[in-house]
């Protein structure tokens, strides 16, 4: 005898809100959505070198052409290098990093407003959004690599047991990246001037880091102006780029300076996913 349904009975209500406030971050649900993390940073690798006549060729283009810009500016014109590594050695180790770290915060800062119909049309935590975007300019960081093996090569150089440091640095170079770019993510979905501020902030910030283009020996003209060296560990990116490079010439970590920018790197991680998750309910209606 089948049983009769229960007329009486009231159906079960689920009410889905939108988190409020600050929210921690969800790893979990970001390791359940593993696999669209994945399929957003091909994709973004694909749509960057689509119809290119070089294809990813411009990830080892950018940073060889700024080598040799500096190149002929710090050795040719106004020889103010004075270091003891080969310069071309030495100027690429620290733009190979920050190219990473400039194209990653540039990119992840514009790709929730250009993430618009996926976000409004279907669930998923918007954090991937920036993620993804960082690890494809992490694809780009591998396809430079080669070129400084090659330069090593040239230049005769072996790198020593440093070497061993180098994924830890790069880790924090990723840490950073997310963090800030993360940032700038959310700020340019609340307010649209960011997407002018971020090309002009990536420009001042590589000036602002001049371990990527001039040593600070003592014998350097920069050295007359010793509050500037005081200054300059304050910028996250000027332990961690001095660090990189240290630890591919076989040269002394600057750990004091590696501590302090990872200390900062952490902190700009955690700011930007916090500030993140404190806007991401409101994307859907104002992108």
């Amino acid at each position: 005898m089948s049983q009769g349904i229960d007329s009486d009975a009231v159906p079960a209500v689920t009410v889905i809100r939108p988190p409020r406030g600050w929210q921690l971050i969800n790893f979990a649900e970001l390791w359940h959505f593993r696999d669209l993390l994945y399929f957003l940073a091909w994709r973004d690798v694909k749509v960057r070198y689509k119809q290119t006549l070089l294809g990813v060729a411009w990830a080892v283009l950018q940073p060889a052409l700024m080598m040799s810009i500096f190149y002929i500016i710090f050795t040719v014109v106004t020889h103010t290098y004075q270091g003891e590594r080969p310069y071309p050695l030495f100027v690429f180790s620290a733009l190979l990093p920050w190219t990473f770290f400039a194209t990653a915060i540039a990119n992840a800062g514009n790709s929730v407003i250009g993430s618009e119909r996926l976000i409004t049309k279907i669930y998923f935590p918007r954090l991937a959004v920036p993620f993804a975007t960082v690890a494809a300019s992490i694809v780009d960081f591998c396809v430079a690599l080669p070129l400084l093996l090659i330069l090593f090569v040239c230049y005769g150089e072996v790198p020593g047991w440093n070497i061993l440091m180098l994924p830890i640095i790069f880790a924090l170079f990723v840490v950073c990246a997310a963090g800030v770019g993360t940032l700038l993510a959310a700020l340019n979905v609340a307010y649209r001037d960011f997407r002018y501020i971020i090309p002009f902030m990536v420009q001042l910030w590589m000036y602002a880091t001049p371990t990527i283009y001039i040593e600070l020996a003592p014998s350097n003209p920069a050295s007359k102006y010793p509050w500037v060296q005081d200054l300059l560990p304050l910028n996250p990116l000027t332990g961690l780029i001095a660090s990189f490079r240290a630890a591919l010439l076989n040269e002394p970590i600057p750990w004091p300076m590696l501590g302090f920018s990872a200390l900062m790197a952490v902190l700009f991680f955690l700011v930007g996913c916090f500030y993140f998750r404190r806007m991401e309910d409101s994307f859907a209606d104002v992108i």
